[in-house]
């Protein structure tokens, strides 16, 4: 049996004092719970975070959509203001697991672990995110993921809501494991007025720009101006699911289908 204190907190100010080097914020729970029961985490204090009601919602505002950190990945696949807005985000949070994850995890505890194979880093990067946090923070979304599993986040910190930039254009594309769904790789591409940012997602060690696709996509929005682009495997993830020269070849090849897909 694992002994902790559990805390139901209703607002952030309470959930920062709570907070030290031996607790964890618990909001759907997908990385939190499992990491206790495998005891891959001990801590003294768990605060959920869930009832806090600010942290919940989606809202469309010019050309920002702000979803807040608790707001389940269900809500923002069937959302019809990011459906029309950015449909693409909506198309990547019905990608993920399965439906008793999309009805339990939340977009702030996928982005705050952040999964070198999760999702949502690649479109806070094409999106070119903002991620706001309790402490006044609004980190962009290139600074805020540092490696595996690293962010920028400091103790005590909470995502309080994030704000994606609505594209001209933008396909997400992933080759999924088909037992977690998890993207083995995964492309986001976006087309800005500024230019052109793909995201990219499983193929290193944490979430990336793929600058060389960004830079000639950016010039020509066409999959024929990457065509010959050829993509270092250095650096490249290699496991049982695929090799680095592999992962190198899908970037590619995933990002000429999301262009296509545009």
């Amino acid at each position: 049996m694992k002994k902790f204190n559990y805390h139901s907190i209703k607002d952030t100010k309470e959930a920062s004092k709570l907070s030290s080097a031996n607790s964890i914020f618990l909001a759907g729970g997908m990385t939190v719970i499992p990491s206790i029961k495998l005891g891959l985490g001990s801590y003294k204090d768990v605060i959920d975070i869930k009832e806090i009601k600010k942290l919940s919602g989606i809202k469309v505002s010019g050309k920002i959509v702000k979803i807040g950190a608790t707001t389940k990945h269900a809500e923002v696949a069937s959302s019809k203001d990011v459906k029309k807005a950015i449909p693409s985000l909506a198309k990547l949070a019905g990608g993920i697991g399965d439906p008793q994850v999309r009805n339990r995890g939340t977009i702030g505890g996928s982005i705050a672990n952040n999964d070198p194979s999760a999702d949502y880093p690649a479109a806070c990067i094409a999106l070119n995110a903002t991620i706001n946090t309790n402490n006044n923070r609004k980190i962009n979304a290139e600074n805020f993921f540092r490696g595996m599993f690293e962010t920028c986040l400091k103790k005590g910190e909470l995502i309080e809501s994030i704000d994606f930039e609505i594209p001209q254009k933008s396909d997400y594309q992933k080759l999924k494991n088909p037992a977690s769904r998890y993207a083995v790789v995964g492309v986001y591409v976006a087309k800005h007025k500024s230019g052109t940012i793909v995201g990219v997602t499983g193929a290193k060690s944490c979430v990336y720009n793929e600058k060389s696709l960004s830079d000639k996509l950016s010039k020509n929005f066409s999959s024929n101006s990457i065509d010959s682009t050829e993509i270092s495997p250095s650096e490249m993830n290699s496991d049982i699911h695929a090799s680095a020269e592999y992962r190198a070849n899908m970037v590619k090849a995933l990002a000429i289908k999301a262009v296509d897909a545009c």
